[in-house]
């Protein structure tokens, strides 16, 4: 992206940090001259080698999680002058052009945090294994080729398949809220990443082998009926995964599976 930045400008790094999980908040803020093309990762790292704020007091380096640096793994994910995004893409040319301009980094909500930037995804993950976001395969030898799919319902699944469980989707949803308590998770909302998952597996001719058993996770409290509806997550999605498609079409098929069970008891 072509952009006119000024060169060996000064931007303002404006950092909500914490000790730990449980400790107060506070703000320190950085001076940089970051170099051309540099994205906040790489601005972080600069501090991180000389952690002394603007006003001259030496602190500790920033914590922050990060990867493969191409969004790809998710890690780096934070809140970026009040929009949560992957901040490996973001490029500070793009966000402080000018000199004097300040970017403001916080960690995202939705998750507790550990220090500094860096927040615990465990719940998400969690979340994938409460819908079962795998395909099953039985035996430890080869069973043959699997089944054979349409090129239509691959392009539709691939896109699905670029979820990075990097949680933009789940701290801009209203519905998805902090829960610290892991007794509570499974009552909680699972949030558009894992039902989109449910929508993968679902169409994969192997994975839909459990088909009923995520429909069944999704009619449970928390499931697809928490969904406000509010369509934060399709707009923040680094991916742009049709999240909002996904929640319709798991929408269907979770009352289409609830009638059918209700009419196939004895």
């Amino acid at each position: 992206m072509a952009t006119k930045a000024a060169p060996n400008r000064t931007v303002r790094f404006r950092i909500k940090r914490c000790d730990g999980p449980g400790k107060p908040s506070y703000w320190h803020e950085f001076d940089v001259v970051p170099e051309k093309n540099a994205n906040v990762i790489s601005c972080l790292k600069q501090i991180a080698e000389h952690p002394v704020t603007a006003s001259g007091q030496k602190v500790s380096p920033p914590v922050w999680d990060s990867g493969c640096l191409e969004e790809v793994c998710g890690a780096c994910t934070m809140v970026v002058n009040g929009k949560v995004r992957q901040t490996c893409t973001c490029l500070v040319d793009v966000y402080a052009p000018n000199n004097g301009d300040t970017i403001t980094l916080e960690p995202m909500s939705k998750f507790p945090v550990v220090r500094d930037l860096w927040v615990d995804r465990q719940r998400l993950f969690h979340n994938l294994t409460r819908i079962k976001g795998w395909v099953p395969i039985d035996n430890t030898y080869a069973l043959g080729p699997g089944p054979k799919e349409s090129p239509e319902k691959q392009q539709v699944r691939y896109k699905l398949s670029e979820c990075m469980s990097c949680g933009c989707c789940l701290e801009a949803c209203p519905q998805f809220q902090l829960e610290t308590n892991e007794s509570k998770w499974d009552d909680a909302f699972i949030g558009a990443n894992a039902i989109s998952q449910v929508r993968y597996f679902n169409e994969h001719q192997t994975g839909k082998q459990l088909k009923s058993d995520r429909l069944d996770t999704m009619s449970e409290k928390g499931g697809i009926s928490d969904c406000g509806n509010a369509q934060n997550c399709v707009k923040v999605c680094p991916k742009e995964i049709p999240l909002t498609e996904s929640i319709g079409a798991v929408g269907r098929a979770v009352t289409i599976h609830s009638i059918a069970s209700f009419f196939s008891r004895k």
